[in-house]
């Protein structure tokens, strides 16, 4: 790649320069240093939500489909600002053309979208797009002189090799909220919408994944897939797990089960020979292979469930209504132990997705106290001063703005259809009606556009 044009329009471009002059200066010479020609970009693209336009819309042309001409299945979009506007990742303008960013990739035009960026001269960001989660693909990153090349380079990587997986850790720090549940039930309503899932049960202390679905792992081997960095998988690592409902209608998804060895091996030995990248490194040959990489993870702060949330792109939280403790740890997850993560691996991710209710039935007068505390803990949130302060109403109240203050929170209330299916060592929603419907709602708010 040839960086000399891009460096020559970013020594162009004028401090405070207006949105219009760094699209036509810096924002141009981009696009084509990333090779997207003339007919296949398109400005101010319509995306099918309103009145809304993206600034850029791109596209590589195929045969007689020129994206000019058709207008048709964008690949990246790309959201423009002027110098003016701080794009700083801790500024309220950041977050504010974030939503704005995300708001278009979910339009119905933008629906095969894959990509996004945001940028102003000073800063970028590149966002990935899967299904319905928009994650961070890289930092937002301040562009130099001396930097440009290496970030463009880095985006141009990214969005010329998409991974095929969305690697999903399920975590709370409290327990009891149907983490493994979640994690089997979302494989199999995936697998029953024709996406291929590999399972990660990452709680080698209770195996409650591996037990539930009935699997025989051998000793060690997860713990030698960690270990040896350099060996070929075992053979017996991945199980499949196949299930046949009705005749005729079969469905599976894989599981690398929990073993014995690792089981037994103490915290502070299994620190020295695996650090907490190891199963993010591991789980990348399979990142081509499957849709859904789903990791189970401990209800603790330790080496697995470190492990587990360093590996993945996005953190689902299961809560219950009627427990503080479990939206308290909710809470610690977001202010904590995720930005801990992020800070660690200094590439954006991983990101949470919104809480939800898991589990029981939700009463009226149970709903107004739970909104009650969560009220509390958001408010505690913003009035934290520290370098950690976040405003927690996305997390919780993902429908929430000051025009309309909407507090829904997504719940699976079946619980005691869930919890008897782990008896017949089948998931929940291939042997109850409500069960399949709760969990496909699920996959449907959280996954699938």
């Amino acid at each position: 790649m040839d960086f000399t044009n891009i460096k020559q329009a970013l020594q162009r471009l004028p401090d405070g320069a207006a949105e219009p002059i760094v699209c036509s200066i810096f924002i141009t010479q981009l696009l084509k240093t990333l090779e997207f020609d003339i007919t296949e970009t398109i400005p101010g693209f319509a995306t099918g939500n309103g009145n809304d336009t993206v600034d850029y819309a791109v596209r590589k042309n195929s045969n007689s489909d020129i994206f000019i001409h058709t207008k048709l299945n964008p690949y990246l979009l790309m959201e423009v600002k002027g110098r003016n506007i701080n794009l700083h990742s801790k500024s309220a303008q950041y977050r504010t053309t974030v939503c704005q960013l995300k708001r278009y990739l979910l339009a119905s035009k933008c629906q095969s979208a894959q990509w996004g960026i945001i940028a102003n001269g000073d800063y970028i960001q590149l966002f990935r797009k899967h299904g319905k989660v928009i994650h961070p693909a890289l930092p937002c990153l301040e562009i130099t002189l001396n930097n440009v090349d290496t970030i463009i380079s880095a985006i141009k990587q990214k969005i010329d090799n998409p991974q095929k997986a969305l690697t999903v850790a399920v975590y709370n720090n409290k327990g009891g909220v149907g983490k493994t549940t979640t994690t089997v039930n979302l494989a199999a309503i995936l697998a029953m919408l024709g996406k291929r899932s590999l399972i990660v049960d990452f709680d080698p202390n209770q195996k409650d994944l591996t037990n539930s679905l009935g699997l025989k792992v051998s000793p060690d081997s997860l713990y030698s897939w960690l270990v040896n960095k350099t060996a070929p998988l075992s053979a017996g690592l991945i199980n499949t797990c196949k299930f046949s409902p009705k005749p005729g209608i079969s469905w599976q998804f894989d599981i690398i089960g929990s073993d014995e060895k690792l089981q037994s091996v103490e915290e502070d030995k299994l620190r020295q020979m695996i650090s907490y990248a190891r199963l993010r490194q591991a789980l990348e040959p399979f990142k081509s292979q499957y849709d859904y990489i789903l990791i189970d993870s401990p209800p603790n702060w330790r080496f697995f469930s470190k492990s587990a949330i360093y590996a993945a792109d996005v953190v689902l939280i299961p809560t219950k209504h009627n427990s503080i403790f479990s939206l308290e740890n909710a809470a610690t997850v977001l202010e904590r132990f995720i930005p801990e993560i992020q800070n660690e691996r200094n590439d954006g991710g991983p990101i949470a997705l919104p809480i939800f209710y898991n589990g029981e039935s939700i009463t009226d007068p149970a709903k107004r106290t739970a909104e009650q505390t969560i009220n509390k803990i958001i408010e505690r949130a913003k009035n934290n001063k520290t370098a950690n302060s976040i405003d927690l109403t996305p997390y919780f109240y993902p429908r929430y703005t000051p025009a309309n203050q909407n507090y829904y929170i997504f719940s699976i209330p079946s619980y005691a259809h869930i919890a008897g299916a782990a008896f017949t060592r089948t998931p929940a929603a291939y042997k109850n009606k409500t069960a399949c419907e709760h969990y496909l709602a699920l996959t449907k708010e959280y996954f699938l556009q």
